[in-house]
């Protein structure tokens, strides 16, 4: 058969995972195909001792409640249609070997290793000598490049042993010159962040977005993200 072993799938109108990490409560039900519907959707969910209940504003748990540590940097993705906080956590240590581990989990490995690089080369960063292990907080898996540039703060927190300003966050892909780029669907990423309570939202430059509830710093490279989230 040329539909090959996802036969059934061709067969039925939706296809639904479920999804979450085996030591974490929290649950993804995602739609993969949907033939009256869109795809991508998700609903989160947590698992308690009386079943699933449906989490009704899934950024308040993917986010701490104190953000006051050196590593920690707050992105806005998009799951489907539905904007998103999650949290990136990055821990910076000396290497005991003579090759540097990397480790990311949430978040793809290939592309946390192109980061190092760019950060190594733009911001002239000794990571060649040092251990990078990153997270996102909570079990919540992230494809879009749009969290490369609050991996990228998240490291540069770790490293400086400073924090990022607690009510700032962050969306932007970071390209291998270490500019900033735009992404898709800007404005319902700032509308989540002002849900939220947060003061700033560093953003990519000619995004062009206003707001009155907080203020939009738009920037071209990480190097001016950087200064922009760190506290001095």
């Amino acid at each position: 058969s040329i539909a090959g072993p996802k036969i059934l799938e061709h067969l039925v109108d939706t296809v639904l995972y479920f999804e979450g990490e085996r030591f974490h409560s929290f649950r993804i039900l995602r739609v993969v195909k949907n033939r009256f519907g869109a795809i991508s959707e998700i609903g989160v969910f947590e698992m308690s001792d009386r079943g699933l209940s449906e989490i009704k504003n899934p950024s308040e748990v993917f986010i701490s409640k104190n953000n006051t540590e050196p590593g920690q940097a707050i992105c806005v993705t998009i799951e489907g249609t539905r904007p998103l906080l999650a949290e990136a956590q990055t821990l910076i240590t000396k290497t005991a070997f003579g090759y540097p581990k990397r480790t990311a989990s949430g978040y793809d490995l290939n592309r946390l290793n192109i980061l190092i690089a760019v950060m190594t080369r733009a911001l002239h960063l000794p990571l060649s000598t040092l251990d990078v292990y990153s997270s996102i907080a909570g079990g919540l898996k992230i494809k879009e490049p749009a969290c490369d540039l609050a991996i990228c703060v998240s490291i540069m927190s770790s490293y400086l042993k400073k924090r990022v300003h607690p009510k700032i966050a962050l969306f932007g892909e970071v390209s291998l010159l270490g500019e900033v780029r735009p992404v898709s669907k800007a404005k319902d990423r700032i509308h989540e962040a002002e849900k939220l309570g947060f003061d700033h939202v560093i953003v990519p430059k000619g995004t062009g977005l206003k707001s009155s509830k907080l203020q939009i710093i738009e920037v071209s490279d990480i190097k001016e993200a950087v200064k922009k989230a760190i506290e001095a």
